[in-house]
């Protein structure tokens, strides 16, 4: 089935041409998701990869850590183009990334940038510092997914059902199962489930299935959640801290989870989970409700994001960061 473009004239229209014209004459192409992946940037790199492979590219598909993708993506369709770090080639046509908002976040394959003779940056992160080549970022996108769905409408890519499955999944989890981005992402939906993807399944799988051991560790961190409810001038911050102690065997998209349900606070605008790596670092996931923008909070504390949906990292205690964070939030 081939889906139509989502309005007459697309905003990203001239640099999508680009895109193509690039793409086209390539032979090898490189594509690139961000450390610690979600299923937006898996999806979108998949999503490019199959349709890549399928005009005779030789296409490789990346990510620089964890060393596993996450479970519940597994059964994306085209995960055989996933390549470990150490086997991607140093020297490619075109490298691309896919919800990529800076270098920092490719991890160790930010090497690769070097040895590509054009690069590519697709994403919607409003922070993106725009490192390639050709940048095409569009901040108002759902997620990276919807960009590369409108990027496939310019370039006359009909989009099947493994392709739609991979779209599909970035687009529902980057819209917190469609609770936010407005009726262009219902309208996208629509169309990507008339493939005939099971969209209940996908999403089931990606966000509401963990091991018995997510409830003890999460009974454990929400009993120790704390309400600021002056922060943020007065509208309030709610955090939660996880600790290395905290996580045991679990992996990381069951960490990753836990600021989803700090974030249903009632009294609070802003939600905040701190987690505790290895190395004693901290990794600060931000979600906020409507009324104010967290990215921009990331930003000043050297991370970045979207308007309800941000983080950063810090190396300091987890007191100093509670403290710098509601400073930040005014």
């Amino acid at each position: 089935m081939t889906i139509t473009a989502l309005s007459d004239v697309d905003p990203c229209e001239a640099k999508f041409a680009q895109v193509a014209e690039v793409l086209e004459s390539a032979h090898t192409v490189t594509i690139l998701c961000h450390v610690q992946p979600d299923a937006d940037t898996i999806g979108s790199g998949l999503a490019l990869g199959l349709v890549l492979e399928r005009r005779g590219v030789s296409v490789q598909v990346a990510f620089s850590r964890p060393s596993a993708l996450p479970e519940s993506m597994c059964d994306f369709p085209g995960v055989h183009l996933l390549t470990a770090p150490a086997d991607v080639r140093e020297s490619v046509d075109v490298l691309v990334t896919v919800d990529v908002g800076s270098e920092g976040r490719l991890g160790e394959l930010a090497s690769r940038l070097a040895g590509a003779h054009r690069t590519i940056v697709l994403d919607h992160h409003r922070s993106n510092s725009e490192f390639g080549t050709i940048n095409v970022v569009d901040e108002t996108a759902a997620s990276t997914t919807a960009l590369i769905a409108r990027f496939f409408d310019a370039w006359g890519v009909a989009i099947d059902r493994d392709i739609a499955h991979c779209l599909y999944a970035g687009l529902v989890t980057d819209t917190g199962s469609f609770r936010w981005g407005g009726p262009l992402p219902h309208v996208l939906a629509a169309r990507l489930l008339a493939t005939g993807i099971d969209g209940d399944a996908i999403a089931r799988k990606l966000l509401d299935t963990h091991p018995f051991g997510w409830l003890p560790m999460l009974a454990s961190v929400l009993g120790s959640a704390v309400l600021v409810p002056e922060a943020a001038d007065g509208r309030g911050l709610v955090y939660a801290v996880i600790r290395r102690s905290d996580i045991g065997d679990l992996r990381s998209e069951e960490i990753e989870s836990v600021v989803d349900i700090v974030r249903t606070t009632s009294e609070a605008e802003v939600a905040a989970v701190l987690k505790e790596s290895v190395s004693g670092s901290w990794s600060i996931s931000l979600r906020a409700k409507s009324a104010i923008d967290v990215s921009a909070v990331a930003e000043s504390l050297g991370g970045g994001g979207h308007r309800l949906s941000a983080g950063y990292t810090s190396t300091t205690s987890s007191d100093e960061i509670v403290a710098a964070l509601v400073a930040a939030l005014g």
